[in-house]
């Protein structure tokens, strides 16, 4: 070889090698945790999961190329958020997202340096997961899921379906942290709109929630309303049939309850809070830091109503319910 040639080849190689190094590293495997404090073969859950996968793909990671998701449930038991957490961190990823307050809290207890994107957190600055919702702090932030202030809403569509109503049972697991967050605020809504609201607090037993709501029914002008809980949406399909075979008005959190034969829901779109999580988690990827990403309070709510299950409970849907439905199923 010549060694004008040799130079030559020598150089191209030299100003190809940047490029080379820049291709490789672009293709670092990167690593996110998943915790679910949920079942995983819950048909939602699997939705909300896919919708956020989905995300990250048209943010540019794709699994198995620069990105690896591990993922955690856990069945929707408290108890066993603690080891799924330690299980979590010990596989030192890069950023961690998760699900509810318990498992954030869970998370938390176990590291102060991984980032964490959370979900389906309706109190975060009240239950410590943040220093506040503009200026988080720490090594947590995410999108906050509902304001107290919400529960006016449930209790307005209740009375507008159902004038007669007078008592309301607030339905949830204490242990999911907001509850008590919802007491307080339906009972200082409740009075203007003339209802009585009953705590009706229950646990991960199909049994006991089942006798919960029989003995509120003995009473006549009742409704449930239900807000976010990882408990009753488990059990979600239980809760329904109650309040028909008791012919009980109920709102719900979530719209997959409407789908599933419930009454009526207001709340946020979830798929579309998974898909914000992951621009999140994308920018925590690309180096931002969490304790500078406000949380994001949400933007787009909906309100889905049953004119089937109406017509099963006897309800009569006012026109004004009615052309506010994003949705109407019948």
């Amino acid at each position: 070889m010549r060694r004008r040639e040799f130079i030559t080849l020598l150089g191209g190689a030299a100003a190809a090698w940047p490029l080379a190094a820049r291709a490789q590293q672009a293709e670092h495997m990167r690593r996110v945790g998943v915790l679910v404090n949920s079942v995983e073969a819950d048909p939602a859950v699997q939705g909300r999961i896919a919708a956020f996968r989905q995300a990250l793909e048209r943010l540019g990671w794709l699994e198995g190329r620069n990105i690896h998701i591990e993922l955690r449930f856990s069945a929707a038991n408290f108890e066993r958020l603690p080891q799924l957490a330690q299980e979590m961190v010990a596989l030192n990823p890069d950023v961690i997202f998760a699900s509810t307050t318990p498992a954030i809290k869970a998370l938390q207890a176990t590291t102060h340096t991984i980032p964490i994107v959370f979900v389906y957190v309706s109190d975060p600055a009240g239950a410590g997961v943040v220093a506040s919702l503009a200026r988080p702090g720490g090594n947590t932030t995410g999108l906050l899921l509902y304001e107290e202030s919400i529960t006016g809403k449930w209790l307005g569509m209740l009375k507008e379906i159902s004038p007669r109503l007078t008592r309301a049972a607030l339905v949830g697991n204490p242990k999911g942290f907001t509850y008590a967050y919802f007491v307080r605020s339906s009972k200082a809504i409740a009075p203007a709109l003339g209802i009585e609201v009953a705590p009706a607090p229950i646990e991960n037993d199909a049994a006991a929630i089942e006798q919960r709501i029989e003995d509120f029914a003995r009473a006549p002008n009742g409704g449930l309303f239900v807000p976010p809980d990882i408990t009753t949406d488990q059990h979600r399909d239980l809760i329904i049939a109650l309040a028909a075979r008791y012919r009980l008005p109920a709102v719900f959190a979530f719209r997959h309850f409407v789908t599933a034969g419930g009454l009526m829901s207001y709340g946020v779109e979830m798929l579309e809070q998974h898909r914000q999580a992951a621009s999140y988690v994308d920018r925590i990827l690309r180096g931002a830091n969490p304790a500078d990403l406000p949380v994001q309070a949400p933007t787009k709510y909906e309100t889905v109503l049953n004119l089937k299950t109406a017509k099963a409970l006897g309800f009569d849907v006012p026109p004004t319910l009615l052309v506010r439905a994003d949705e109407v199923i019948e």
